[in-house]
């Protein structure tokens, strides 16, 4: 009797256990559905980055020699750049932003960080940094590239945003998310809409940059 007894008891434990575990698989469930509907609606679109000017105020190159594998650039370019929030319902926190230019893949600033900033539905945030970088190793291949284009009078140069953003959504706020995005700056001799700058390239055109989250 005492045995009977005795499996009863664990008979009721395992049930208990099997409704309670099935009880968490059921909330888990309903969460994961909710989530997947919140964001179904909501589903945030990435910030949209245009860079609106760029003012080249300096591209000096010491070129390699027999004491040196590779020559040195200096460079110090201005540029403008903007956001905008296009979400309706979605804010940005932007955590880190750094702003760097790059020639051919070559970064040649050091990175400038701009004030961290909360972006509303809808809002646009403007920054203007001096992206600059002295005496920054060039490889004499790079070197030579960068010397025909400013000889030709068009010059590429990319404007690049590293940084980490936030989504809000009323009081909740999400964890941090990776956004990069790329600008093409052109560059021109003749023409353009900006002021004359080093070796007499002057900015072009506004452009859209392409940003990934």
């Amino acid at each position: 009797m005492s045995k009977d007894c005795g499996n009863h008891g664990e008979d009721d434990i395992r049930r208990t256990c099997r409704r309670f575990l099935a009880f968490l698989f059921f909330l888990a469930l309903v969460v994961a559905v909710i989530a997947l509907i919140v964001y179904l609606v909501l589903r945030p679109t990435h910030p949209r980055f245009y860079l609106q000017d760029a003012s080249l105020r300096q591209l000096d190159v010491l070129s390699a020699n027999a004491s040196a594998a590779a020559g040195v650039l200096s460079t110090v370019l201005q540029v403008t750049v903007a956001s905008r929030n296009p979400n309706d319902r979605v804010g940005v926190y932007y955590d880190r932003l750094d702003v760097y230019a790059s020639y051919k893949y070559q970064q040649i600033t050091l990175a400038s960080a701009l004030p961290p900033v909360y972006q509303g539905h809808g809002d646009v945030e403007v920054w203007s940094p001096v992206l600059s970088g002295p005496n920054v190793p060039f490889a004499p291949y790079l070197a030579d590239a960068l010397a025909k284009d400013v000889q030709a009078g068009y010059l590429i140069l990319q404007v690049k945003i590293d940084g980490r953003v936030r989504w809000k959504v009323g009081s909740w706020i999400s964890g941090h998310y990776h956004i990069f995005a790329t600008c093409p700056a052109f560059l021109v001799g003749a023409g353009g809409n900006g002021a004359p700058g080093a070796s007499g390239l002057r900015f072009q055109t506004a452009t859209y940059c392409h940003v990934e989250v």
